[in-house]
């Protein structure tokens, strides 16, 4: 944190329109940070499932695959593994896809409010991640 300079300080008062905009911001801003580590992690299983496919590719289809469901692992044929497989990536990609779209959508109402406030408060605010 920084005490502002002479010349950035702003006799700008803040009425009740303008704290509702803040708030709203910062609300914005806590659910952006959660949905990107969400984001973050599922991308990471994403890629665990991705690995996982290709070593199912090398399995022998003779022996049983122990495939997790929960906490506990159930014995699969190859070919039913595969399939689990693939639908569980199928929804990661969708629910990736529609956490992508909400942080976009999220990030656009930022902006905007951004711009508002900006104009009205200048350099005395700052709405910037550090």
């Amino acid at each position: 944190m920084r005490l502002l300079k002479e010349d950035e300080e702003a006799d700008v008062e803040v009425n009740y329109e303008d704290q509702q905009k803040i708030n709203t911001f910062s609300r914005l801003n806590a659910r952006l940070n959660d949905m990107e580590d969400t984001y973050e992690t599922k991308k990471t299983e994403l890629e665990y499932l991705e690995d996982l496919e290709t070593e199912l590719e090398l399995a022998d289809e003779e022996e049983p695959v122990m495939y997790r469901v929960g906490d506990a692992y159930i014995s699969l044929g190859l070919e039913d593994a595969q399939k689990r497989l693939s639908k569980e990536q199928d929804g990661l990609k969708k629910e990736v896809g529609q956490l992508k779209t909400e942080m976009d959508d999220i990030s656009d109402q930022m902006d905007k409010l951004k711009v508002i406030l900006y104009a009205k408060f200048g350099k005395s605010i700052n709405l910037e991640k550090d």
